[in-house]
């Protein structure tokens, strides 16, 4: 039997393509939340034999990318096998001149298979680092002895400052402590959220399972620094933290993220801590290893409406490991 490709315009299609052990951004919510937002999805699956490997994806202005947004930690094709990766990455080109995916991991071989089977399916393909990810490997360790490796400051701040803020941590969602967080955030050095309600809805479908660890700082019983975490499947995931200026010579923020990292290592026994994307330097003080996020370019060299897009390339990546094949 030969394999079928089919493209959806609902990530209804992706039901049941849900792993043991996926992460949060690789589930059939995330992306129905993405789909009540701006996206216009296009769900590209191959299936040969009842096993099925899927694309989701959204058009853009310049072609087809990753269904994803500023929130995701990662994206990646749901299923593993080769040979439908290959075909799906050949029928694309009926779709689209350009292809963009992004953020790849590297550590699962995400971005290896993509680049394969889309150099193999006849695409100019070009790779690049577009971010990065800051991680702890627990080890086995307790809190204790992951403090003890901590930067002198780090340790001597939370001696010396921990008890000025009473700390709380949630396990669901709560009304009036996500208030608190949204306070927090409003007054912070954050820019505004975009799309707030996505991740507020996210926060309430992660509470509802369990998966939710929000936690506030409070001094006098003013919010002074908000973080929003979920667990799951041995990892935890930060996925957002703020603190209000005043927090500052309180060191709330710094409280409370131990408070945090003790929760989900003692109490959650978790084996990896997932700080998400970003460059930010303090999280080199929390975290032990930084793993390389991509994009993947994909061009159809048989479109002259790619070709614009490929003489630039040319010029960004002239590097003979970042050439296309």
């Amino acid at each position: 039997m030969g394999i079928a490709v089919s493209y959806h315009d609902t990530v209804t299609k992706l039901q049941g393509l849900d792993e043991p052990g996926a992460g949060p951004f690789d589930r059939l919510a995330w992306f129905a939340l993405l789909e009540t937002g701006d996206a216009h999805p296009l769900i590209a699956v191959a299936e040969r034999n009842g096993e099925q490997l899927a694309l989701p994806l959204q058009h853009q202005p310049a072609g087809l990318a990753s269904l994803a947004n500023w929130f995701s930690f990662t994206w990646r094709p749901l299923g593993h096998n080769a040979d439908l990766l290959t075909a799906l990455a050949r029928d694309l080109r009926r779709k689209t001149h350009r292809i963009d995916m992004a953020p790849l991991p590297a550590e699962d071989g995400s971005t290896a298979a993509l680049e394969r089977a889309f150099r193999e399916a006849g695409w100019w393909v070009w790779r690049a680092q577009c971010d990065e990810n800051h991680v702890l490997p627990v080890a086995g360790r307790s809190f204790a002895d992951y403090w003890t490796q901590r930067p002198g400051k780090m340790r001597t701040t939370l001696k010396r400052k921990a008890k000025k803020v009473d700390v709380d941590i949630l396990d669901r969602f709560d009304e009036t402590a996500w208030r608190d967080y949204q306070s927090v955030y409003a007054e912070s050095w954050k820019p505004a959220e975009e799309r707030a309600d996505i991740l507020e809805q996210f926060a309430r479908a992660e509470g509802a399972a369990g998966r939710l660890r929000l936690g506030i700082a409070r001094a006098d019983g003013v919010p002074m620094a908000a973080q929003f975490w979920t667990v799951e499947n041995g990892t935890a995931y930060i996925h957002k933290l703020a603190h209000i200026e005043a927090a500052k010579p309180l060191s709330a923020g710094t409280t409370l993220s131990a408070a945090l990292f003790e929760h989900v290592i003692d109490t959650d026994r978790v084996e990896m801590v997932d700080f998400g994307t970003g460059t930010d330097a303090y999280k080199r003080d929390w975290m032990e290893a930084n793993r390389p996020r991509y994009r993947l370019t994909c061009l159809d060299w048989r479109q002259p409406r790619a070709w614009p897009a490929a003489a630039k390339a040319w010029v960004r990546h002239l590097a003979p490991h970042n050439r296309p094949s």
